[in-house]
């Protein structure tokens, strides 16, 4: 019984140490604070996702499990995106363009009214877009890859970028 269980205990163990030493597209979003993933687009030049959600959200439970958790997503925002959650009901403090207030604030001033909304930013902080709901993962594939690639800022349309794909675009 006794080797049962250091056995067990080592298979534990190796599971975990490889889960460590995975490479970033087998592991799960990094999400960041508001203030420090900020800080941290500014130093890398990459966009920024937020994810604003609240704890009693059932969409927003989905959205981690269908689509946040899946390899291709995780592996693509690692590699193009800052990702940020923002809890829409917190009194965490944020700073945003000067202004000190509470994350419930600053959901509200990007018209944030439902849940989950994903929030798009440049690295320094501009608004990009707010896309409110929940996004199956080929279509948050597409919006990844349109932001994340650099089309939205070259002024790329939306439909124009999806046909350029041959997928279709069902919300």
């Amino acid at each position: 019984m006794h080797h049962a269980f250091r056995t067990a205990l080592a298979a534990c163990l190796a599971a975990t140490l490889a889960l460590a030493a995975a490479p970033p597209s087998a592991r799960a979003v990094e999400w960041k604070s508001w203030n420090d993933g900020l800080q941290a687009a500014q130093k890398s030049g990459h966009p920024v996702l937020v994810d604003v959600y609240t704890d009693w959200c059932g969409w927003c439970k989905r959205m981690d499990a269908d689509v946040y958790a899946q390899p291709e997503v995780a592996t693509y925002l690692a590699r193009h995106f800052v990702t940020v959650r923002l809890n829409a009901e917190s009194g965490e403090r944020t700073i945003y363009q000067g202004r000190n207030q509470a994350a419930r604030a600053l959901a509200s001033s990007f018209g944030v009214s439902g849940y989950p909304t994903t929030i798009f930013l440049t690295a320094n902080g501009e608004h990009l877009a707010n896309v409110p709901g929940y996004i199956p993962r080929e279509r948050f594939l597409l919006l990844l890859r349109y932001i994340g690639d650099g089309h939205m800022a070259r002024n790329e349309k939306w439909d124009d970028y999806v046909k350029s794909t041959g997928t279709h675009d069902t919300p």
